[in-house]
């Protein structure tokens, strides 16, 4: 076999070029050992070469971080899981009154999940943000399904600040980079302005261009709006997993946060389960636990096979990032662990003709309006149109036709970004009509096209 290194001295820039990434930077623990490469550009347009001790945004993989300091918290006595956040956090005065913690780290809690507001670059900022969403809806009752959610993350680092006294950003370098000795650990700017850091790219008519924000609000961090670092620390916090918390958590803690709370429709890109905080899947009769991690132009990857002992962190900046994601991290857990990354859903060659009526509908949220309508031949289109910060950012109109997969499940006749995206159809009202549309989000029925 290859080694990692060789492997990716070979292969990684000509991935990177082959799939148009500008940048990426990799680690691979295994056998005990870290690896570490880079290859392309940290930006387009200063043509900053990217190496090892580069830092890049590792967007919701944050969440992770968020929920290692909640179970600090756990082990310590002082938070229940399974009782009212509003116990512990009186100013969360949003959705049902009985959402737990457990439920905010398996999103489960049923209120909106992509609230971004702005609320300053203070240390206050987090506080701010738990104040201004006391009147966001309550979508369906807590417990009932898996709707990914930023917002609860947001209350979580919340929850992280009143019970430790301190910002989330000095609780998160306090409590697991520095005793984990990660050195390029960047909560902020602030911090990432003294390494090599990446910038972000969107398409463009010529290729992938810089991103002209370098981050998302500080409000949402705690939910991976800022938080940068290099793939070896990313893989450092990994083996703390690992390693049984390695003094940081319990023994015992990291098998309880691997374990499923809550099982996924099949929705293409998502895992089949999620635990405290964590993606979980098994591939090829092993376990995979990992997270992924989106903002601006920047995407993140991590695997940990625990019962081989390796992870895989991949760090991009634009372009075909779940291309380079199947190449790279495909490969080597293929190699070290023996685990073959499924397919992901395609259309049937011969759809199922079906009644779309159920379907047909206008669902909207913060971020998105989606319409879902028939043309005169029959077909079934999509149409998803961004807003709020997710419009500012630069995401375009998405229009797709749609055909049956399975169940109330539809999913994209052509790929987009290198995937077919499976929309599920969520409950049905008096008339018979979808509640919901689910593709990772829950969005909710607000009329008809």
């Amino acid at each position: 076999m290859t080694t990692p290194e060789r492997w990716l001295d070979e292969h990684l820039a000509p991935i990177l070029a082959d799939r148009g990434v500008p940048g990426a930077s990799v680690a691979v623990l295994s056998e005990g050992r870290v690896v570490t490469a880079a290859a392309g550009v940290l930006s387009t347009a200063t043509g900053v070469e990217a190496t090892p001790d580069s830092v890049f945004q590792i967007g919701s993989i944050t969440k992770l971080w968020t929920s290692a300091l909640v179970m600090q918290l756990v082990d310590e006595g002082l938070v229940d899981l399974d009782a009212p956040v509003r116990a512990y956090l009186p100013e969360f005065a949003a959705g049902d009154p009985a959402i737990t913690t457990r439920q905010l780290l398996c999103h489960v809690a049923g209120f909106e999940g992509d609230i971004f507001t702005d609320t300053g670059r203070g240390e206050d900022a987090v506080e701010r943000y738990v104040a201004s969403i006391r009147d966001i809806p309550q979508l369906f009752a807590p417990g009932e399904v898996f709707s990914y959610n930023n917002t609860g993350f947001v209350v979580l680092g919340r929850l992280v600040e009143v019970l430790r006294g301190e910002p989330f950003d000095r609780a998160l370098a306090g409590r697991l980079a520095a005793p984990l000795g990660l050195t390029h650990v960047s909560p902020s700017p602030y911090e990432a302005i003294l390494h090599r850091a990446a910038v972000g790219h969107l398409p463009g008519e010529g290729g992938p261009v810089p991103t002209p924000t370098w981050a998302l609000a500080r409000s949402n961090a705690p939910a991976g709006s800022m938080l940068a670092m290099t793939a070896r620390d990313l893989v450092g916090f990994a083996a703390m997993h690992l390693a049984d918390g390695a003094g940081l958590l319990k023994p015992g803690t990291v098998a309880a946060m691997w374990r499923p709370q809550v099982r996924l429709p099949r929705l293409g890109t998502m895992p089949g389960a999620w635990g405290l905080g964590w993606e979980l899947e098994e591939h090829d009769g092993r376990a995979v636990v990992g997270h992924d991690g989106g903002t601006i132009g920047q995407a993140a990857f991590l695997r940990l096979v625990p019962d081989r002992g390796v992870a895989v962190a991949l760090l991009t900046n634009g372009g075909d990032v779940l291309g380079a994601y199947a190449d790279v991290v495909g490969h080597l857990l293929e190699e070290l662990a023996g685990v073959t990354l499924p397919a992901r859903p395609t259309p049937p060659a011969a759809p199922e003709p079906i009644d779309p009526a159920p379907y047909l509908g206008v669902y909207a949220d913060t971020i998105y309006d989606i319409t879902v309508s028939q043309d005169a031949e029959g077909a079934i289109w999509l149409d998803r149109v961004p807003k709020d910060v997710i419009a500012e950012i630069g995401e375009k109109p998405l229009r797709t036709r749609l055909v049956h997969l399975e169940g109330d499940s539809l999913i994209a006749l052509e790929p987009i970004h290198g995937v077919h995206p499976v929309f599920a159809f969520v409950g049905r009202d008096a008339s018979g009509l979808a509640k919901h549309i689910h593709y990772g989000r829950v969005v909710s029925r607000k009329g008809t096209p």
